[in-house]
């Protein structure tokens, strides 16, 4: 976005709470609507428009579908319209480019490209609003008669840009009738902070190391040096996206909301099945609920069952970009998921627990070469560096030296990416009577820590914001 981290918390956030504790309750909404068109349109002034456009089809379709509910063609004609618009606008923003690139190079044609600029958060708000029509057309909701509820469930600001993806069943009842209470504002507040920390002190000092790493050619990287930078980023891109759901959540709690978690320690996993019912929830939960499961899911045979995977996870590497990279590495995962479930985890129940984290986090690090660095070329480069068959060698003396400065941070981020810290808080808390009272100091120091830390920063850009 282009106001800063620190107008965001020390200017934006203020106002909206004063407002929101101090107004009575029929105007809160009336708040979290404005706060979530002006944090929007702050960052994309013209495109909060095709926000509000996206949120009047499903709002027009869904009031639709309530008044034609006997009358099923009709009813269908409305989903296939708000699907066509919905997934249109996607489709045109997002993989125009790579469409007309693709078309030119295969045909030979000379197709201009528009380089249409990518809406911050468009992937996330789209699937937000259209989960809301197709569990109308199911019949698993009820009409949300008012539309600036509606909008304001769409524009809920804490989650608009990045997740988690919130359901409109999720909130149904909240939209309107919520309570806030002390305890779980408290209770929002500590995780807010944590989400906050996860992504200033450690995303933030890990990433810089990826940045490093990536500023060298690829084929010049020195085994060492590309294992700590591909390493730097699977912790980069944990605790950026986790921190910023945390954050997520946490103000939704403020604010009487319980967003569904998006994250539950992903890298202590024992599959690559496993790992996915564990990172980025609210995305596998979508695609099951509105792909998988309405493709017949597991219960067309083995065969249709492949196919149904192979179709979600083409459809989740073209969700997160407009690039082969993305669409490889989402058929990479639904290959290793389909080996998995036809005779890999047999083999993998029979092994130890560490050995099968160790095999799940190694094929998610491989993963994330194919995610982050741009053309399948530059990607084949960094995974013959990983592997000793670049031209770097197997170490240098800047190799060392990275070693040396992030290790403290490295030993952090493992540390953090476990649920070893929660268990040992947890113990203090029920082994000292007074423990449980270090835990607001605790969240003060860490929040001033992390001030500190932004004061010196310029940006501080969340790694799913480009989605």
């Amino acid at each position: 976005m282009v106001f800063s981290s620190l107008t965001f918390l020390y200017v934006f956030l203020p106002v909206v709470f004063l407002l929101y504790f101090i107004l009575p309750k029929k105007a809160k909404n009336i708040v979290l609507l404005l706060s979530g068109l002006l944090f929007y349109a702050w960052g994309e002034p013209v495109y909060v428009l095709l926000l509000i456009l996206t949120a009047s089809v499903d709002y027009t379709a869904g009031r639709l579908l309530d008044k034609y509910d006997d009358r099923p063609k009709l009813r269908a004609s409305f989903l296939i319209g708000a699907l066509v618009i919905n997934l249109g606008l996607l489709a045109v923003f997002k993989y125009t480019s790579f469409f007309v690139v693709n078309a030119n190079g295969l045909f030979g044609l000379n197709i201009n490209d528009p380089k249409l600029p990518l809406p911050i958060g468009i992937s996330f708000y789209t699937f937000q609003s259209l989960s809301y029509t197709l569990d109308m057309y199911m019949r698993k909701i009820k009409v949300q008669k008012n539309y600036l509820s509606y909008l304001t469930y769409v524009t809920l600001f804490p989650q608009i840009v990045a997740g988690p993806i919130v359901r409109y069943s999720d909130v149904a009842n909240e939209i309107d009738e919520r309570k806030t209470t002390v305890s779980l504002a408290g209770e929002g507040v500590g995780q807010f902070v944590r989400g906050l920390g996860k992504k200033v002190l450690l995303a933030n000092n890990i990433g810089a190391l990826w940045t490093l790493v990536k500023g060298i050619p690829a084929d010049e990287l020195p085994m060492m040096t590309a294992w700590l930078g591909i390493l730097a980023f699977t912790f980069q891109i944990y605790f950026d996206f986790s921190g910023y759901s945390d954050m997520a959540c946490g103000l939704g709690k403020v604010m009487g909301f319980h967003f569904p978690e998006n994250f539950n320690y992903p890298y202590l996993s024992k599959s690559i099945s496993e790992f996915w019912r564990r990172w980025h929830i609210t995305l596998g939960s979508w695609f099951k609920s509105y792909v998988y499961i309405p493709l017949g899911g597991n219960r067309g045979g083995t065969a249709k069952t492949l196919r149904n995977l192979l179709v979600v996870w083409f459809l989740t590497g073209l969700w997160h970009g407009a690039s082969w990279n993305f669409i490889l590495w989402g058929v990479y995962y639904g290959v290793i998921i389909i080996c998995e479930k036809l005779f890999l985890m047999k083999f993998l129940d029979k092994l130890p627990s560490f050995i099968r984290i160790v095999y799940s986090f190694f094929l998610v690090v491989m993963g994330w070469v194919l995610f982050d660095i741009d053309g399948l070329g530059a990607a084949g480069n960094f995974y013959k560096a990983l592997f000793g068959f670049g031209k770097g060698g197997l170490m240098d003396g800047n190799s060392l030296y990275l070693l040396s400065t992030y290790a403290l941070i490295f030993v952090l981020c493992i540390l953090g990416s476990t649920d070893y810290p929660k268990k040992l808080a947890n113990k203090l808390i029920h082994k000292f009577k007074y423990a449980c009272y270090l835990a607001p100091a605790y969240e003060l120091g860490l929040m001033l820590v992390c001030t500190a830390f932004l004061v010196n920063a310029t940006y501080n850009p969340f790694l799913y914001f480009r989605f």
